[in-house]
């Protein structure tokens, strides 16, 4: 390309609009645009539905009963103790597509119509994450009503389990900053996809999520205990009045509530920068 033609394109591109309130009106019109999108591939939203479903029928009924939860083999304790770890898994495996939705824009060309328009550049990363948001959502009412049908109880009342649920949703929140960045880092869907998936096993197995962490080796006790994803397992099912909450010293245990709600925000700002600033880099 040439440098009258370069300068033409600088001429006649619009530039990006700014302020807080622009910025929110741009994110939205983006939210709206990929939630049409799913509602226009129905299958995006059963595929998404499909997996934590198969989770919860077969970790309760295959390991219901074999687990110790608070000092019994209940199979009716392991589901209710299951339910926590299943929902925060639901949330943060959601990560995955977002990075892969990202990238796949990244390879259409998509993002750089965007750029042609008087727009915020962060809000075509924050309306994605808030269109992903809203099918997580949609995933865990879903995921809710299978774990009623198979024994999961709530005993706090609404309003501690509408925290719990908002602990959860913020939890996915933050961790689509993650698959953002992913996104925008490699080439391909399929790249998005395997890399969101490496490092999501262990942070969701090295956790409380599906036994206790007591029973793991010390060094790995802590760094399950400190983990993120722990803090909000512990949340949810303390709000939830669900069994086998884990006995712990380790502050994020002690706290978990605080512990969930610092480290969302934490990993918001962090990779919300990082995402924002690689997106701009990519498209500069």
């Amino acid at each position: 390309m040439t440098e009258s033609t370069e300068a033409a394109e600088s001429t006649l591109a619009p530039a990006a609009a700014g302020g807080l309130v622009q910025s929110m009106r741009d994110s939205l019109v983006i939210a709206k645009r990929n939630l049409l999108r799913m509602m226009r591939i129905p299958e995006m939203v059963v595929f998404g539905l499909i997996q934590p479903i198969m989770f919860v029928v077969l970790f309760s009924y295959v390991f219901g009963g074999s687990v110790n939860v608070g000092g019994t083999f209940s199979a009716g304790s392991y589901r209710e103790f299951l339910m926590g770890g299943i929902f925060a898994q639901t949330v943060t495996f959601a990560t995955a597509g977002a990075g892969a939705g990202i990238a796949d824009d990244m390879n259409k060309g998509l993002i750089d119509r965007f750029r042609s328009l008087p727009m915020s550049r962060g809000a075509v990363l924050t309306g994605r994450t808030l269109a992903d948001s809203v099918q997580t959502a949609l995933t865990v009412v879903v995921l809710a009503i299978v774990g009623v049908l198979v024994g999961w109880r709530i005993h706090n009342g609404v309003p501690k389990m509408l925290g719990a649920f908002a602990l959860l949703l913020l939890l996915g929140y933050a961790f689509s900053w993650i698959g953002a960045l992913i996104g925008l880092s490699v080439r391909t869907p399929e790249a998005a996809t395997s890399g969101g998936l490496i490092w999501l096993f262990p942070v969701t197995f090295v956790s409380n999520a599906f036994v206790n962490p007591q029973f793991m080796p010390t060094w790995l006790q802590h760094v399950a205990e400190w983990n993120p994803f722990s803090a909000t397992v512990q949340a949810s099912r303390t709000l939830f009045g669900n069994p086998g909450v884990v006995k712990s010293g380790a502050w994020p245990m002690q706290h978990p509530v605080w512990a969930s709600l610092l480290w969302s925000i934490v990993i918001i700002v962090v990779f919300r920068t990082l995402a924002v600033r690689k997106y701009r880099s990519a498209t500069a």
